[in-house]
C-alpha cells in the first residue's frame, strides 16, 4: 500500500538510504575513478546521508519534546540542511545540493504534498525537477555522464508518471528506474568511464538513493544491486554491484592527474560574497562545486595550493570545519603509502586544528551542537592511513562514540587504541609526548598517562539560572568548570579565570595551558600570565589561539 508523502516518508527514505549506501559503500568506493580515484564516493555519500538522517531523527525528537507533530517542510528542510553540513567529497555535495533543490519545492507546497493526493504526485515531479536544475548550477562547469545527468534522467522519467493515478509513490518508482537506464549509459558519455568498465559511482549512489525514496512512499522494499561494469545486464532492482573489483588506472595517463589536494569547508557568507568566491576558486583549481544559501554554504574545490582555497573563504565570510586532503597520487594508485602510527583527534575549534595538523595528527573539527558521528571518526581513522591510530576523542560526551569508531576500524585491520581523554587540553598533553618510534603499547601507556596527569577546566557563560554545584547561577554568569563540574560562579570572564586558576595550582603544578576561543578578550591571556607569574613561582605558560566558540577559555595544569 502506498504511504503518504510526509514527515514519517521522510524519516523512512533517510534509514532506507542509509541502509542501502551502507550495503553499497565498498562497492561504489571500488568503482570511484572521477573525478578523482580515490575510491571514497560510496564512503562520503553514507556519510552524508547519516548526517542528514541525524538531523532528521533530531528534529522528530525535539517535536516530540514539545508535543506537536512534525510537518513534511520541517522533516525535509532537517534533512537538506544535515545533508549540507555533513557533506563529504564532490558526489555528497551534488546530493547536498539535490536534497536543497528538492526542499524549495516541498516546503513551498507542504499542504498539498502532504498526503496520499495527485498534488503529492506533481510537487514530487517538481521536486525532482528543481533537484536537477539546482545540481546544475552548483556547479562550476557540469560533465555529462555523472551524477548531474543521472539526477536529469531521473526528473524526465518522473514528469511522464503518476498523472492518471496521482501516487507519489509511482513517481519515485519512474524516476528510480529513469536513473538506472540513464546510470547505464554513463560509461559512453565519460570517456574515463568508459577506458575503466564502469558507470559513474556518484550516479550509482543517487541510484540507491532514488530507490530507498520509493521503497518509503511504495512500502516495497528491494535489495538487489545494480550492476556497475559498463557491458553488465541491469538487473531489476536498487544499489551497486562490482563485477571484480576495478584497476585504479583505469582513468590512466598523465593528462589525468589533477590538483594536489581536495578543500571542503562550510561558510557563513552572503549572496555576493560566494559569487566572488566562487569566480576566485574557479581560477584556483577544478572540481569546483558550491552548495547551500540563506548564508550557510558547503565549499568543495581540487586545488593545488590548499592555503589559497582557505584564504578566499577568509575573505568571504567565515570558513570553519575546513578539512584539506592530500590525494596522495589517487590518480596514478588506488592505495596510499601506509604510515606506521597516526593521532585522530577531536577537537571544537579551527585553531586546534591547526595545531595538531601541525604535530602530524588529523584533526576532525567540530561546531557547538554538532558532535561528530561513528562514521565520521572511521573515515578519519582511514584517511589517516596508518596501520596504527590513536584516538583522542577530548570530550567525555564521545566516549561510546569512539569506542565505536574504534571498533569499526579494527574489524578493518587498524590497530586502535582510544586514550581516554576529556578535554581538549588533555588532548595536547597527549600529542605532546606521542613518539611514534617507540612500541605501540609503551606509546599508548605515555599517552594516557600525560592526559591523566592533566587537570582541565573551561569558561563558559550560563544561559539561564541553573542549579550548579556551586551554588546557583544567574543568566550571564560566568560559569569555571574544573574536570566537568561547576566549581566557581563570577561576574567577569578575567576574574573568574583567576579563581580557577588558583584553585587548580593549589593542589600543585607546573605547566598552565590557555586555549583562547573565538570570542576572548585580546587582553586575557597577558592579564591570566602575569597572574600565574606574579602568584605561583616556577609554573610556565603557554598560549593558544584555539578558535572554539562554545567555551572562551580552555585551561590545562600538568
Amino acid at each position: 500500500m502506498p504511504y503518504p508523502l510526509d514527515a514519517t516518508a521522510v524519516r523512512s527514505w533517510c534509514g532506507l538510504a542509509l541502509e542501502a549506501l551502507g550495503r553499497e559503500r565498498e562497492r561504489i568506493d571500488a568503482i570511484n575513478v572521477y573525478p578523482v580515484a580515490d575510491g571514497d564516493t560510496g564512503t562520503n555519500l553514507y556519510l552524508t546521508v547519516e548526517s542528514a538522517a541525524r538531523a532528521v531523527e533530531a528534529a522528530f525528537d525535539g517535536h516530540a519534546s514539545a508535543g506537536t507533530s512534525l510537518r513534511l517542510a520541517d522533516a525535509i528542510g532537517a534533512m537538506a540542511h544535515g545533508a549540507l553540513i555533513g557533506a563529504r567529497g564532490n558526489s555528497g555535495t551534488i546530493v547536498a545540493q539535490l536534497l536543497r533543490g528538492m526542499t524549495e519545492v516541498l516546503a513551498a507546497a507542504d499542504g498539498a504534498a502532504d498526503g496520499a493526493t495527485p498534488g503529492a504526485a506533481d510537487t514530487l515531479r517538481r521536486a525532482l525537477r528543481r533537484a536537477a536544475a539546482s545540481a546544475y548550477e552548483a556547479v562550476a562547469h557540469p560533465v555529462e555522464g555523472t551524477v548531474l545527468t543521472v539526477a536529469t534522467a531521473a526528473a524526465d522519467a518522473a514528469e511522464r508518471a503518476g498523472h492518471e493515478t496521482g501516487d507519489a509513490a509511482e513517481v519515485a518508482r519512474a524516476a528510480h528506474d529513469g536513473a538506472r537506464t540513464a546510470l547505464q549509459a554513463t560509461p559512453g558519455q565519460l570517456a574515463v568511464l568508459g577506458r575503466a568498465g564502469v558507470v559513474d559511482a556518484g550516479g550509482c549512489g543517487l541510484v540507491a538513493l532514488l530507490g530507498a525514496l520509493a521503497d518509503a512512499l511504495s512500502g516495497e522494499v528491494s535489495v538487489t544491486p545494480v550492476a556497475v561494469r559498463a557491458d553488465a545486464p541491469l538487473p531489476e532492482a536498487a544499489g551497486c554491484e562490482v563485477a571484480g573489483r576495478v584497476a585504479a588506472d583505469g582513468c590512466g595517463g598523465p593528462d589525468d592527474e589533477g590538483p594536489a589536494f581536495e578543500v571542503i569547508y562550510l561558510l557563513e557568507a552572503g549572496d555576493a560574497a560566494v559569487a566572488r568566491l566562487r569566480t576566485r576558486l574557479d581560477g584556483l583549481g577544478d572540481s569546483l562545486v558550491v552548495v547551500g544559501g540563506d548564508g550557510l554554504w558547503n565549499v568543495h574545490v581540487h586545488v593545488d595550493d590548499a592555503g589559497a582555497a582557505v584564504e578566499a573563504g577568509i575573505e568571504a565570510g567565515r570558513p570553519y570545519r575546513i578539512r584539506i586532503t592530500h590525494f596522495g597520487g589517487a590518480t596514478r594508485t588506488k592505495e596510499p603509502a601506509m604510515a606506521a602510527r597516526a593521532v585522530v583527534a577531536v577537537v571544537p575549534g579551527d585553531g586546534l586544528a591547526g595545531l595538531c595538523a601541525e604535530a602530524g595528527a588529523t584533526a576532525v573539527s567540530v561546531r557547538p551542537g554538532e558532535p561528530p558521528a561513528s562514521g565520521e571518526l572511521v573515515q578519519a581513522i582511514r584517511q589517516a592511513h596508518a596501520r596504527e591510530v590513536m584516538l583522542l576523542p577530548n570530550d567525555p560526551e564521545l566516549r561510546h562514540t569512539a569506542a565505536a569508531a574504534a571498533e569499526q576500524a579494527r574489524t578493518e585491520g587498524v590497530r586502535v587504541a582510544l586514550i581516554p581523554t576529556r578535554s581538549a587540553v588533555q588532548g595536547l598533553a597527549a600529542l605532546a609526548v606521542h613518539e611514534p618510534g617507540r612500541s605501540f603499547d609503551e606509546d599508548v601507556v605515555a599517552m594516557t598517562s600525560a592526559a591523566g596527569a592533566t587537570r582541565y577546566a573551561e569558561l563558559a557563560v550560563a544561559e539561564r539560572q541553573s542549579w550548579t554545584m556551586a551554588g546557583v547561577c544567574q543568566a550571564g554568569d560566568v560559569l569555571g568548570l574544573i574536570d566537568g563540574d561547576v566549581a566557581v560562579i563570577g561576574s567577569d570572564l578575567t576574574g573568574t579565570a583567576m579563581t580557577v586558576l588558583d584553585r587548580m595550582l593549589s593542589a600543585g603544578g607546573e605547566m598552565v595551558t590557555l586555549v583562547l576561543g573565538a570570542k576572548a578578550p585580546d587582553s586575557l591571556a597577558e592579564r591570566l600570565e602575569r597572574h600565574v607569574r606574579e602568584r605561583h613561582l616556577a609554573v610556565d605558560t603557554v598560549v593558544y589561539d584555539g578558535g572554539q566558540y562554545a567555551a572562551p577559555l580552555l585551561i590545562g595544569v600538568e
